[in-house]
């Protein structure tokens, strides 16, 4: 027989390599993909972001460092460039670089002063760092955005890494180039997007151990932690930690894998402490230094009506009822909707962990991230505020859970026609012209759009799976128990 050919050197040293078809088709080069252009877009979608909020600003300014162009631009041609960023430069001492909180207060007449601003102290922080060195509101909008685009792009690789091609829904949507800099929503955003990666990668199985990275009750004191940090940047993250004790408490099992002597009431318990812990820790620095300065922010937002800037179904619903008129009911309309809001706030987070545990009842395991996202829903619903940006919020549930396409457009249908409305509509008001149709029509699609669509998702989002379910178990004495969407 003949003997078979000696491979050559070249044939010895260099083993053919998979071609980029091969490559591409593997899972860790399809992510990569995904990741290179969700970065790509997202970058592109802030940068446009900017751009369109930037020409709110620029020479000549006063001296307090306010643009002239404040607060319709000079090249507005879609997109209002009015931003909260811009806005909060006046009136808040941040223009004067105070320190914020520490020695500040609240006049009779609800007008903060000091260095005081409406908002949780860390959100706070990132506007004394933002405008640290800012001497015009065209550098502290530059400074801050600056601030923030980290925690876009951490967003995009999480959800990558979280959803696949999923990501595009956040990298891709309007929303990012309207609110990305519009206020301070990325880092408490971002907070909700790494707690949801804690629990899923901390929940991966060890090949070498055969056990999960990190148990159940350490990916949840971690995510705690996380999530309290979120409270302190924006309040709705700290929600989060009810619906993750209950999934600690029930051992991530299905209730026929678990009896009632086997629930985790310290593990749950060591969750919620955490995020206590947490959240002193970081308010009582300021409370010590100044009482008064952040006791203010809360006051601040207690005294908050729902007036026409809030974009609620209180303004654009009971008031219509009621009546909005110091003849006609002004004062019975506050006072409904400074009863009604916090009430149906509560009702409504309740009816979503209702809906989770009977989800668990019904033999799933605790759906900890659509429950969330479920209170979350209730609380933008019934809230006294829902400004546009809030978008951001319930955008990442969008890509993480699978939810009805034709609830997502609408949502986002009545987002965009919300904020290329209302701003145009409070420049009508502020001059007295005559209200255009569009502009009110926009504005009454995006409020009612959205109110529906939350209402439908305090229901919805609990039952939904997670559109990448990760083959993943926490409990090690479980193989069945899936990480819960």
């Amino acid at each position: 027989m003949p003997s078979p050919p000696v491979p050559s050197t070249w044939e010895l040293t260099t083993p053919d390599k998979p071609s980029w078809r091969t490559r591409l088709s593997s899972g860790r080069g399809e992510l990569v993909l995904i990741l290179l252009i969700a970065l790509v877009i997202s970058s592109l979608f802030m940068w446009l972001g900017y751009l369109g909020k930037a020409t709110c600003g620029g020479p000549p300014f006063d001296q307090s460092g306010r643009s002239a162009h404040w607060p319709v631009g000079t090249g507005e041609i879609i997109m209002p460039c009015y931003s909260d960023l811009q806005f909060l430069w006046i009136g808040r001492d941040i223009n004067n670089h105070v320190f914020p909180y520490i020695h500040g207060g609240i006049t009779d007449n609800g007008v903060l002063y000091g260095g005081v601003v409406e908002y949780p102290v860390l959100s706070g922080l990132l506007m004394y760092f933002g405008a640290s060195g800012a001497h015009t509101d065209s550098d502290f909008l530059f400074q801050s955005a600056l601030l923030l685009a980290p925690f876009g792009i951490l967003i995009v690789i999480l959800l990558t890494l979280l959803a696949r091609w999923w990501v595009l829904l956040w990298a891709a949507a309007p929303a990012l180039i309207l609110y990305a800099f519009h206020n301070w929503e990325l880092p408490v955003v971002a907070t909700t997007v790494v707690a949801v990666a804690i629990m899923v990668f901390g929940a991966r199985i060890n090949p070498r151990t055969g056990l999960p990275w990190l148990s159940l009750r350490t990916s949840a004191f971690w995510t705690s932690f996380v999530l309290a940090l979120g409270f302190c940047l924006k309040i709705y993250p700290g929600l989060f930690v009810v619906p993750l004790a209950i999934l600690v408490l029930t051992r991530a099992l299905r209730p026929t894998q678990i009896s009632k002597s086997e629930l985790d009431w310290k593990g749950a318990g060591g969750v919620v402490g955490v995020a206590v812990a947490t959240v002193i820790a970081v308010q009582l620095p300021f409370m010590i230094a100044g009482f008064d300065g952040w006791k203010a922010s809360l006051t601040f937002q207690g005294k908050r009506k729902a007036d026409v800037d809030t974009n609620t179904i209180w303004y654009w619903g009971l008031r219509h009822l009621v009546g909005d008129g110091p003849q006609d009911g002004g004062s019975v309309y506050n006072s409904i909707v400074g009863v009604a809001s916090p009430l149906l706030i509560v009702v409504g987070m309740a009816a979503a962990v209702w809906f989770g545990v009977r989800h668990w009842q019904q033999g799933n395991v605790f759906p900890w991230i659509g429950t969330s996202a479920a209170m979350l829903a209730a609380f933008m619903l019934f809230h006294k505020v829902h400004s546009p940006q809030y978008t951001l919020w319930i955008l990442p549930f969008f890509v993480l859970l699978a939810v009805d396409w034709r609830i997502i457009a609408l949502y986002l249908i009545g987002d965009i026609a919300l904020d290329l409305t209302i701003f145009r509509m409070f420049g009508i008001l502020t001059r007295g012209d005559d209200m255009t149709w569009w502009v009110m029509g926009g504005v009454q699609l995006g409020v009612w759009s959205h109110a529906l669509c939350l209402l439908i998702l305090i229901y919805h989002f609990v039952g939904a799976p997670l559109r990448v379910p990760p083959k993943t178990t926490f409990p090690e004495r479980s193989a069945g128990a899936t990480v819960p969407a």
